[in-house]
């Protein structure tokens, strides 16, 4: 019987500040080729919706950067900065013109002001999440319970007291982490091999803590994470992989906002 001697359970820290909300002033270039049947003026708005493109996108990495991670247990409960979209407010012509060797490709280079959007979600994925425990002596087994509101692939996180990570599913015993729409699940599921049982540090000293669980639900699999180390049949990431948070919220922030959504349950352990 597989137990997991270190308590996964605990801070998905909320340690971050919106020191990006403010509009930022990016340069950006774009190019389009002249097809056959496509008019100058066509080409000229395909090189300029690129450019613009290019510097919502680079601006986006200027807002999530702004949100300083310092380690992987500083991330916005909600995460709501991974739902950051920009809005161009205005864009000035840097420089645009027919390359100089190549007469079917048109360049353009813009500098755009940019604003921050943090769009409300609309009636797209919910999951939901609970624990067959809210209050946890140290030792008791935990299980997880969760359902999502359309089909979907869905990631549950531990987090521990040092700011580890852990990637409970999938793992190595159950690499399917598909979910049907409606239906209740349980982690571990019946009659597994794995058990979670919440346990304190060695070097923790308190007696009692808050503790969590977090699920990402998203419409298609998604390869939302780099890979860490194994520890048995889990994924984890130590304190020292501290990009691992922002390659996370990265790849979500590249997600429609309706295909991808989170909860977490909280519990309190006592020894």
């Amino acid at each position: 019987m597989r137990k997991l001697l270190t308590a996964l359970f605990f801070f998905w820290m909320a340690a971050v500040s919106y020191a990006g909300e403010k509009p930022v002033m990016v340069e950006a270039d774009g190019e389009a080729y002249l097809g056959e049947i496509d008019t100058q003026k066509e080409a000229m708005g395909r090189a300029r919706a690129d450019a613009q493109s290019k510097a919502v996108e680079k601006a986006l990495g200027v807002f999530i950067k702004a949100h300083t991670i310092v380690s992987n247990s500083q991330l916005a409960e909600d995460l709501v900065y991974a739902s950051v979209r920009g809005k161009i407010q205005k864009t000035e012509i840097i420089a645009e013109g027919w390359d100089k060797t190549d007469r079917s490709l048109y360049r353009v280079k813009l500098r755009a002001l940019i604003e921050p959007v943090y769009p409300e979600r609309g009636e797209g994925l919910s999951a939901r999440l609970s624990l067959s425990k809210t209050d946890v002596r140290e030792g008791d087994e935990v299980q997880i319970f969760y359902q999502v509101s359309r089909d979907s692939y869905v990631y549950i996180f531990s987090i521990a007291a040092d700011g580890s990570v852990t990637l409970l599913l999938p793992n190595a015993l159950i690499p399917d982490n598909f979910a049907k729409a409606g239906t209740t699940y349980h982690f571990p599921p019946p009659d597994s091999r794995i058990h979670l049982n919440a346990m304190f540090l060695p070097a923790y000293k308190n007696t009692s803590a808050e503790e969590k669980i977090k699920i990402i639900a998203t419409k298609q699999k998604e390869d939302i994470l780099p890979l860490g180390f194994k520890e048995g049949v889990f994924q984890v990431y130590d304190t020292k992989s501290t990009g691992m948070i922002s390659d996370l919220v990265r790849r979500l922030g590249q997600i429609e906002l309706t295909d991808w959504t989170e909860a977490t349950a909280v519990y309190h352990l006592k020894r």
